[in-house]
Parts: C-alpha cells; structure tokens; sequence
C-alpha cells in the first residue's frame, strides 16, 4: 500500500522538468497554500477593468482590475475553508494534504485564460522570466463565476484532462460533452431554469412580457431557451433585448426608452447581477417604476441589489434560486480573516483597506485615507463577504471542492482499466460534502436541478427579505415538477393581486380569438360565435358547432336542447280549430238527424236521402279527421292524417258527384226514348260510391305499406327549434291520393256547372256547383298558404282548408234544404218542387 501511494503521489506530483519559455509578466495568484495535490480556482475578485486594445505589434499592457467584488471574494474564502476542512479529516485523503492557488479573473476572459495557463504550467518563481517550466501539480480547477469565460477556461485546459468544476456558470451549452468533455458543475443548467421560467410566467397567466438579456452566453443561451419554451406555452415577447456591464450610456437609454414605450408590465431578465446594476442605475435615474420583474438566479438573491433597489424598483420581485444552505463554522473562518495572515496577498490588502477606508501603506497612503490601526474587525462589518444568510453560491463551491476530494480518495483505491485519473473518478462520485448536500454529476457533468421561488418582501424594518413562496425539481414528472407553496406572494408595489399583462384581455366563453395582422398571436380581437355555435371556455381559438338537435343559448357558451313545435290542443289556436271541428261534426250529425225526421217529405226525397245521409257521415268523418292534424305527430296520427283525409274527402265528393249525376239523368230522362235511370238505381248508386272510393282506399293501403308517413323532425325550417311534423314518406303517393281528389272535385264541378240551369223550382245541381266552387277555391288558395306558411302554421293552414271545404259543402248542400224543413215547411211539397218558377 506504501508503494502504491509513492507511485500515485508521482502521478499527481509529475516530473519536473523544464519544458518551455514565454515572454511576459508572470501572473500570480491572489491566494496560495502548497499541499501535495493543488486545486486551482479562478474568481473574478473584481467585477471589471481597464485596458486598451491590443493592436498585435507591442507587448500588450497589463489590465488593471477595479470594482471590487465581495461576493466572488467569499466565494474563494469558502473553497479554502472546505480544503482546510478536508486536511483535518482523517476519513478521507489520509496522509495526503489539499493545497491551493488562487486567482482573480476580473471578469475578464483573457484573464481567465492567463490564469488558467497559469494553473496549468505551474509558475512558482515570481521573477523569473520562464513562464511554463514544470508539468502542473493542479488536478482540478474550481471556477469562473461567469459562463463565458468558464467556456474559454473549459475550451483550453479540456485537451489536458484536467477537470474544470464551476459553481456559478450555467449556460446549457456546457452540457454538451462533445465540446466539453472535462466540464462539471455543482449548479444546475439553464436549460432548467429557463423552462421553469416559462411555466412561472405562464402559471400567473402572463401572455405579454419583456425580456432583457445579458449580452453573453450566460444570457443569450438561457434567454433562448426561454423563448422557445415560452412560444410552447403561448406566451408572447413584446420585446426582446440586451445590455452588458460595458455598453455606451446610449445604448442603456435606449433600452429604458423601450421598457418606458411598452405595454407589458412584466419583465423577465435573464442577467447577471452586475450588468442589471448597470441597467437599474438609469432606471432608479428616471424614476421608472410599477414594473414586475421576474428574475434569474443570477440576481434575484443578491443582497446589494436588494438593499438598494428593492423598494424603489425591484420590490414584489420574483424568480428562481438555488436552494440555500447552511456551512457550519464558515461564518467563523470569514470572520478570522486578517491582512498579517498573508502579507504577500496584495488583493488581501486591498480589500482590508475597502472595507476599513484606511491605508496599510503608511508611506504611499493619501490625505483621504487614514492609517489602519491593524486592530479592526470584520465582525464590525456587515456587507456581501461578512453575510452568511445566502449560501446557495457559496455552497456550490464548497460542494465542488468535496467532489474533487472525494474522486481523489477514490483515486488512491484505483484498479486496473479505471484510471488512475481525477476526470474518471470525478465523473462517478456519488457522496455527500460536509453538509450533508448530495454530490453526483449526471452524464452532462450536471447536478440534478431544483431552486426554490423566491419573493422580494419588504419587513418592518423596510428591509428586503428573500422568501421562499415556491420549488421546483426537474427530476420530477411534467406537471409535477413545478409547486407553489401557501406563502403569500408581494407583488410590485406590495399588491397582494397578480398583476395582469395581457396584449389583449381574456375572450370570454361565447366568443373566439381573431388574431390582428401583422400583430403576435397574444394580440388579437373577440369575436362572438354565430347562432348554432358556441365557446365554453375562456380563449377560444374557435366556436363549436352545436349537435343536429341543439342550439346555442343566448351568450353563445352552451348549447341548450332545441325548443319543439308543434300545433298543441292546448294553444289558442289548437283549441279554436278542435272547437270548429267539433262543431262541425255536431252540425252534420244535427242535420242527419232533421233529415232522418223529414226522410218522408218531398225535399228530403227529391235530394237521394240515402246519398244526403251518407254525405252527412263522410263530412263528420272530415270534419273529425281535422283533429288528427293536432297534437304531437305519432306513427299512429301520421298514417291516419292524410290517408283518412283522403278517403274521407274522396267519399264526400264522390256522394257529390253521384247527387249530380241523378239529377242530370233525371232531366234527361223526361225527354222522350231517354231511359237510363234504369240504370241508377240505388245498387247501382251505392256501387259506385263504394267503387270510386275504393280506389282511393286502394291507394292509401300501399301508401301505408310501401312507404308510410312518419314523424319528423324538421330543422331546417327553423335554426333555433325543432318543428314536429309527418313526413309524407312516399311523394307520389301523396300526390296521388291528393290528385284523385282533385279529379273528382273537378268532375264533380263540371257537371255540376253544366246541369245549373235546370229548369225545376229547387235545383240541386246549382247547389252543388256553388259548394264545388268553394271546395275548389279553398283548396287552390291553400296551396300557396301551406307553402310560405312556417312551422306549425302550415298545420294550422291544412286543417283551415279542411274545415272551410267541409263547412262549404255542409253549407252549400244542405242549408237551403234545412232552411225549408225547419222555416218554410209550406214549401215542403211535390207541388211546389215540381213548379218551374217560384212561388211567391
């Protein structure tokens, strides 16, 4: 086991030997401690820079950092604390020491770079001219804070397999193992994030928002991910732009101008911290406020941006973070920090001298600076460095150190085919750091990612809080990975109402979207359904039409059974033509029975009292039928209607027409040699009846066998109800029952007309060519009436015809006749219907 540590230590520790030489000032790191295996880390110590541009034919000038940042400066303070944790832990890297060296990135790639050749080449001799003299000691880099230059960091030293782990850079390109095969990080990617921004915006029922990017890949990659999560979700971008730390004034206030122009009042930026500064300073500059912001993890936990914008422009504000954590002893370690312990660190003074405004130097100290004592504290300080309220970045990389602890104990343990490399080991960690954080790395060198919804509320103290009111976790399955908890949300101006941010508001059920041309699909005007059709649900895209028997209500948002007509006896009109019906029959019958009293008088004998009688029944029956035509339309009442219409009518007529042609006859047969009565007797008379109407009969039996009426509802009359009605079922039976009705009735009719002259006292032909007038007229009339007549009025005009023809027959035929049996019987005699001219 000796010997296999003496030959991993070779491994890790390499050859020393002299390999190349490079011109320049050699970079030094900001903090170091040696150890038998280095990490190396790379923080932007300060946030910016000053230099010129390199022209390629002189040395470049060295970049002078400025802007101090405290929050990468803890950051750093916190990997060196996990390292001192883990070289006085015996349970891992026994008999093996964690050294470090440490440097500031500025937020510049190219420093980036030079630091990370740097870590690579192992310089050690600060005036030495050689650059690049040993293989490196450094097995794994923790660092940058930014995603673009992690990118370059992880583009230049993934050749040499050397891990590089980041803690704060989460553009979703790193996830591509093709172009980044040696890339880990302990914080999620943005693809997550973006996605989970989408469903925030779209939970809300936000449609209308702006976005505002930061002009790097950290914010280009998120922001189009979230643009195209955000079109899944339909949700709309009234605009979308972006701003970095070093943009002209111009171009910043030429974005406030487009916040200030637009309509949406949700903002969803995707920045870091240090460029939204940069865009809240003209904001807060110009007072524009009343704007929901809904933030990355960037900066939506970043304290100096609360404390200073908070209440002014950024209170109510809401997005997703990194779950916090809690170090134990971290607080204390930052806390312990003193210049004497590394007199060599000038970034160390400086900060001493930033946070105390005071000069180490007492020599080259200014007339602004007094000297300091060397007795301040930092527990007297309160700042980004000293608060250990917001760990969630902090935490990332202390869990990034015990990942690369752990793959390097792993490495001790090393078999054959597995290694022994850090990279291999690193990829297949699965352990817990000293807070009990789970550490692994999916096969994207990604952790598993969740964040918690955090609100910016204001306290008592007017202070900005950072409450949790949300999770998401997107190991879970879709639609459940997304949860809000009970915790009330403070929006923009301490609302406790969701702020609306629509293009256009809400189409309510009964209407449907109509997009505006030239205008994002969000943008669009309400339409109302047309009658039949209907929308349910808020937002519709289109109306549904309603099914065959249903129609739309009034408000176009359900569809409601089609209301039923038909010709009730319980209407008005229902009761006053069954009350004509009735009476109708009753008459007929009333006049039956003052025939079958006078059945031995001249008058009643001179009109065929066996044909008057059978009249008077085929004309009850008429009448009658009438009532079949009102009511509910049944199997029963649809067969019965026309078909007893027709055989009743066609007996009325043809008991008519054998009336007409006895009276022709009859005056015929006085003329001398003129003998045909013998041929019209009664048996003759009461066949023919029953042999005309048989063939009608004949005809409605195969009406009702081959294709019969049935009842139908009819929809087409009416858009908005159901018309009940009998379908005639065979169109040329109908006809045919209805035209041999007519032929009688016109034969009738004729002969009637030509016998009218008579010479006799009491013509009954004149009579009978007054009632087939009628009859005639009615049914002629009632064509073009039943046509253009609509719904149960069509009904209605049926059975009026039927009763007026009834009534015109009745009324023709037998009132005269009525009129002498009952008021004039003196006229009752052979003598007087015998007589040629009246008598007076």
């Amino acid at each position: 086991m000796q010997v296999l540590h003496v030959l991993l230590f070779a491994l890790l520790t390499r050859a020393k030997e002299p390999v190349c030489s490079l011109q320049g000032k050699q970079v030094i790191p900001q903090l170091a401690k040696d150890g038998d295996v280095i990490i190396g880390g790379i923080f932007s110590f300060h946030s910016s820079w000053n230099g010129k541009l390199s022209l390629f034919e002189t040395i470049p000038e060295d970049m002078q950092c400025k802007t101090l940042s405290l929050r990468d400066f803890q950051f750093a303070q916190t990997m060196i604390y996990a390292i001192e944790e883990i070289n006085n832990n015996t349970d891992i890297l026994s008999g093996f020491t964690l050294g470090y060296k440490i440097y500031d990135a500025c937020g510049s790639v190219a420093i980036s770079i030079k630091a990370a050749m740097a870590l690579l080449n192992d310089q050690k001799d600060e005036n030495s001219d050689v650059s690049c003299v040993n293989s490196t000691t450094v097995q794994a880099i923790i660092g940058e804070s930014a995603s673009t230059p992690t990118i370059a960091i992880s583009s230049a030293i993934g050749p040499f397999h050397i891990p590089v782990i980041s803690h704060f850079a989460t553009c979703a390109c790193l996830s591509n193992r093709n172009l980044y095969p040696t890339f880990f990080r302990t914080i999620p990617s943005d693809f997550y994030q973006s996605r989970a921004l989408a469903q925030l915006v779209k939970y809300f029922g936000w449609t209308w928002v702006g976005t505002i990017r930061s002009d790097n890949d950290y914010g280009n990659s998120g922001m189009a991910t979230f643009l195209q999560a955000a079109r899944q979700e339909g949700i709309c971008i009234e605009y979308s732009d972006a701003i970095f730390r070093t943009d002209s004034r111009e171009k910043i206030l030429t974005l406030v101008e487009v916040i200030k122009k637009s309509s949406s009042k949700i903002i969803v930026a995707f920045t870091s911290h240090v460029d939204m500064e940069v865009l809240l300073q003209e904001l807060l500059l110009q007072n524009v406020s009343g704007l929901q912001w809904i933030g990355s993890e960037s900066w939506i936990t970043d304290r100096y941006l609360a404390s200073r914008y908070g209440c002014n422009i950024l209170g109510g504000a809401i997005g997703f973070a990194i779950r916090n954590a809690v170090i134990d002893g971290l607080k204390e370690f930052l806390l312990k920090l003193h210049p004497s312990h590394s007199p060599e660190s000038a970034f160390l003074k400086e900060f001493w001298e930033s946070i105390f405004s005071c000069s180490l130097n007492i020599e080259n100290k200014t007339m602004f600076a007094k000297p300091c004592t060397g007795k301040e504290n930092l527990k007297d300080v309160n700042n980004e460095y000293t608060d250990v309220s917001d760990l969630q970045i902090s935490n990332n990389v202390y869990k990034a150190v015990y990942a690369i602890a752990y793959s390097l104990h792993n490495l001790l343990t090393c078999k054959n085919g597995q290694g022994p490399f850090v990279l291999h080991y690193l990829r297949t960690v699965n352990t817990t750091s000293g807070n009990g954080e789970k550490i692994f790395f999916d096969e994207n060198g990604d952790p598993t990612a969740t964040y918690e919804l955090v609100n910016w509320q204001s306290n008592k103290e007017m202070t900005t809080e950072f409450v949790t009111v949300g999770y998401y976790d997107a190991s879970l399955p879709p639609g459940q990975q997304f949860k809000m908890s009970n915790t009330k949300i403070s929006w923009i101006g301490s609302q406790n109402e969701v702020p609306v941010s629509v293009c256009s508001e809400s189409c309510p059920p009964g209407t449907r979207k109509a997009v505006l041309k030239g205008k994002p699909s969000c943008c669009f005007d309400c339409i109302s359904c047309t009658e039949g059709e209907i929308s349910n649900a808020t937002d519709s895209i289109e109306c549904i039409k309603c099914p065959e028997y249903y129609w739309s209500n009034r408000q176009r948002s359900h569809c409601i059974l089609k209301s039923t007509e038909f010709l009730s006896f319980y209407e008005i009109m229902g009761i006053l033509l069954s009350i004509f019906s009735v009476a109708g029959a009753c008459l007929s019958i009333s006049i039956g029975i003052v025939f079958f009293q006078y059945r031995d008088t001249p008058v009643v004998k001179a009109n065929n009292s066996e044909l008057s009688f059978l009249l008077l029944f085929s004309l009850t029956l008429c009448f009658l039928c009438s009532l079949l035509f009102i009511g509910q339309p049944t199997e029963w009442s649809c067969m019965l209607r026309h078909t007893t219409f027709g055989i009743t009518f066609a007996l009325s007529i043809t008991c008519i027409l054998g009336k007409t042609i006895v009276v022709l006859v009859a005056f015929k047969a006085t003329l001398p040699g003129y003998n045909i009565m013998k041929w019209l007797g009664a048996t003759q008379q009461r066949l023919s009846v029953f042999s005309i109407t048989l063939i009608q009969t004949i005809i409605c039996t195969l009406w009702l066998i081959l294709s019969p009426p049935f009842p139908y509802k009819n929809t087409n009359s009416y858009k908005d109800k159901i018309i009940l009605e009998c379908n005639v079922g065979s169109a040329v039976a109908f006809y045919a029952v209805i035209g041999y009705v007519g032929f009688l009735s016109l034969a009738c009719f004729i002969l009637a007309f030509l016998a009218r002259k008579l010479p006799d006292n009491f013509n009954e032909a004149k009579f009978i060519t007054f009632s087939m007038l009628i009859f005639c007229s009615v049914w002629i009339t009632f064509i073009p009436s039943y046509i253009s007549s609509p719904g149960k009025y069509t009904v209605a005009v049926e059975i009026f015809a039927i009763l007026a023809s009834s009534f015109g027959l009745l009324t023709c035929i037998f009132a005269p006749k009525c009129y002498i049996l009952l008021l004039r019987p003196e006229q009752n005699t052979k003598k007087h219907l015998m007589s040629k001219t009246p008598l007076k």
